[in-house]
């Protein structure tokens, strides 16, 4: 399944390239909206939020009312869980509230949240630079692979979402072997996204069990949506 990425930065949508270079921006939201509404499912996240600089809490509002979106960006609190999910989210990403600086993964957070919000509606982020798990903003990096978490965050979240971001918005594409080592770790729905560029390489996941979110190739128009 294809999953379209709207990223919010500074009132925009925006692709950025590994977190960091600001690549494109665009002011139509209604443009975007309207073509993403045929998809099952649409990927929101707060950039600004995640790396703790403000929000967009009024777009996210916005969009997931009228898309159906699983939302992410800073959400380290059930309440704030709770608020997106009352605010029309399907689900809500966590990410870097899962993790403590000293690289463990917060298992009492994350049983309270399942507990709280339901399972079924918990995506557990893991995202990924050099191989270890990136939080804040992808601004700083914890002592633990991919590997050890996800089995440890299996019974409390009903899919992962892996982000390569080594390759996040470079339009080389996503590692596939990587992708077919994740699905061996977990029996809970398996999202990847970093770099995908083709229809091609998202069957290719497809095949494998693996979903794909694809942000700089639907926006410069590399793949038709």
């Amino acid at each position: 399944m294809l999953i379209p990425s709207i990223d919010l930065l500074g009132g925009r949508i925006v692709q950025l390239v590994q977190g960091e270079k600001l690549k494109l921006a665009f002011d139509d939201f209604e443009y975007w909206i309207e073509k993403f509404s045929k998809y099952p499912l649409v990927q929101l996240i707060d950039l600004d939020a995640a790396m703790r600089q403000g929000d967009n809490s009024a777009l996210v509002e916005q969009i997931a009312r009228r898309l159906p979106c699983h939302a992410g960006g800073g959400i380290h609190t059930v309440e704030r869980a709770r608020h997106l999910l009352d605010a029309g989210a399907k689900r809500v990403i966590v990410g870097s509230a899962l993790f403590s600086t000293e690289g463990a993964v917060n298992t009492d957070f994350a049983a309270k949240l399942g507990s709280s919000i339901g399972a079924e509606h918990l995506v557990a982020g893991i995202d990924t630079k050099n191989g270890r798990i990136a939080v804040k903003g992808w601004k700083a990096r914890v002592e633990l692979t991919p590997d050890k978490a996800i089995p440890q965050l299996e019974p409390f979240a009903a899919a992962f979402l892996y982000t390569h971001v080594d390759t996040e918005g470079t339009l080389q594409g996503f590692p596939i072997a990587t992708a077919a080592r994740l699905r061996k770790l977990t029996e809970r729905q398996l999202i990847v996204a970093g770099g995908i560029r083709s229809r091609q390489e998202v069957d290719a996941l497809d095949a494998l069990g693996a979903d794909a979110v694809v942000g700089m190739a639907v926006y410069t128009e590399m793949l038709a949506v």
